[in-house]
């Protein structure tokens, strides 16, 4: 007898549908065999089953048991096919019929004992239920609340393997998950962290107000003690927030890479992600034996935050190239290539040079110059190029540190969503969301300059040695500059200031 049961595989941070299939017959020696790609914890699945089976009262009988995972031809990989293989093998052994599992998509690991335990990748799991018209998706308690956050679509928590069975049987009445997405949304602006706590550095602040009105890169130099990690962890308190569209973009990579927060069930805060400088390049990038978002994924719609820029490995910094310049991944290997989205703000920060005094007038510099040309040197020209604005960050003077005055994160969040607002009307009929995605014609057209400005622009781009990348680069942030003093043609002023926003340039 052949039962079939829905449930669903990764790729990338996407789900699609799988067919598992089992044809169970009493000819022949008993045997067990699984076919369709099943990676080890898909094969392991057998004896956790069997098991399952055993400990909740339900007996399969010694059979020729073979099992389909279609489609035959992609990987599946994980341990969240244990309650579709066990539902479907009752399905076959004539305790569920066939009529009852229609329309139904599953997913949970099971434990010997019987109980259903989370998996990863239950968000996007979902969303393809949803798209191919599901009766309902059935998972563990804990996923699901996660589960339920997408509208039009039934979602059913289970605690036991029995519990599931008495469901589709009709024996067991189990209350259909909601979760109120309003009450997410309610403290989605709570950081419990202000830029009024950061004394002085005003232009800092100036430079981070332009960079996430325009989704701008930015790196910090100077100092120790002068306030760069400090300014860099505030940025997310400015960001606009998420809308709803860009929170399941979010949510799905972490549901996917298995860090989503269970409790709150929807990620809606940006990301502020801050590895250490002895990352890997898969650890950054993403990938692995069997694939995962790096963390340029993880910080997707918010900011990668890298501290001691240069100390991390050249290798690793020059993976980070494609996702500045395009917004995503793509990692391949021999049997597949996979793209994860890396739209992402990244702030650093460095010292001046390897004692870190060098721009200090307190403090001396023991540094050599061939020692600081070599510690600058770790970045490449095509990375720093890829940096918009690279501001300088001096010690912090003592009457600065008795000031209490200063910008604020709420005013320079007014700031910034008003001048965000204005970006999304002007690029409303164009797949252009901010001024850092500027290129090409589109460029062109919303960057236009006057003879003046060519002239001012021109002179420094030779007297600089500017390269193309980073020209275009000045174009962008002088749109920004302009939108934020509500101007619509870009200026010798806000050309001027973009220019002194690339501060590595002009010490080169």
């Amino acid at each position: 007898m052949i039962a079939k049961v829905s449930c669903g595989a990764l790729m990338g941070i996407d789900a699609f549908k799988v067919d598992l299939e089992v044809d169970l017959t009493r000819q022949g020696m008993p045997a067990f065999t699984m076919v369709g790609l099943a990676e080890g914890a898909v094969k392991e699945s057998k004896e956790r089953v069997f098991s399952a089976l055993k400990n909740s009262g339900y007996r399969i009988p010694p059979s020729r048991i073979t099992v389909n995972l279609a489609p035959a031809d992609i990987r599946k990989a994980g341990s969240a096919y244990d309650l579709p293989l066990a539902v479907s093998l009752l399905g076959a052994a004539g305790v569920i019929d066939q009529s009852a599992l229609e329309g139904w998509f599953l997913a949970g690991e099971l434990s010997l004992s019987g109980m259903v335990k989370p998996v990863h990748g239950i968000l996007p799991l979902a969303i393809e239920a949803r798209r191919k018209g599901a009766k309902g998706l059935i998972v563990s308690l804990e996923n699901v609340n996660e589960a339920a956050v997408v509208e039009g679509l039934s979602v059913y928590g289970v605690g036991t393997l029995a519990q599931l069975v008495n469901f589709l049987l009709g024996e067991e009445n189990i209350e259909q998950a909601t979760v109120d997405t309003d009450l997410l949304w309610s403290g989605r602006q709570s950081f419990g962290m202000d830029f009024s706590e950061v004394k002085g550095q005003e232009h800092a602040k100036r430079a981070i107000e332009i960079g996430a009105a325009g989704n701008h890169n930015l790196l910090f130099i100077g100092p120790p003690g002068s306030g760069k990690t400090m300014l860099a962890r505030r940025i997310p308190t400015v960001l606009p927030p998420l809308v709803f569209e860009e929170a399941l973009e979010v949510t799905k990579i972490y549901s996917v890479s298995g860090q989503l927060d269970r409790e709150k069930s929807l990620m809606v805060t940006r990301p502020f992600r801050a590895p250490h400088h002895t990352i890997s390049d898969a650890g950054l990038i993403g990938g692995g034996a069997y694939p995962k978002p790096g963390e340029v994924s993880l910080a997707h719609r918010g900011v990668l935050f890298l501290d001691e820029l240069p100390e991390f490995k050249k290798n690793v910094l020059e993976v980070l190239r494609q996702p500045l310049e395009g917004g995503e991944v793509t990692i391949s290997r021999a049997a597949m290539s996979l793209s994860y989205p890396a739209d992402f703000m990244l702030v650093a920060a460095m010292n001046p040079c390897p004692c870190g005094y060098y721009t200090d007038e307190h403090h001396a510099c023991t540094c050599s110059a061939q020692a600081v040309n070599r510690y600058r040197s770790k970045l490449s020209g095509p990375l720093l190029d890829r940096i918009d604005l690279q501001i300088e960050v001096p010690a912090v003077e003592y009457k600065d540190l008795r000031d209490s005055s200063g910008l604020d994160s709420a005013s320079m969040r007014t700031n910034i969503e008003r001048v965000r607002g204005v970006q999304a009307e002007r690029y409303k009929d164009l797949a252009i969301f901010t001024n850092s995605d500027l290129s090409g014609s589109s460029l062109e057209k919303f960057c236009k300059l006057g003879e003046a400005e060519h002239g001012f622009l021109e002179q420094a781009v030779r007297s600089l040695g500017l390269s193309a990348r980073a020209y275009t680069r000045i174009l962008r942030i002088s749109r920004t500059i302009a939108d934020l003093a509500a101007e619509e043609m870009i200026q010798v002023a806000h050309l001027a200031e973009a220019i002194n926003y690339r501060s590595m340039d002009r010490q080169g």
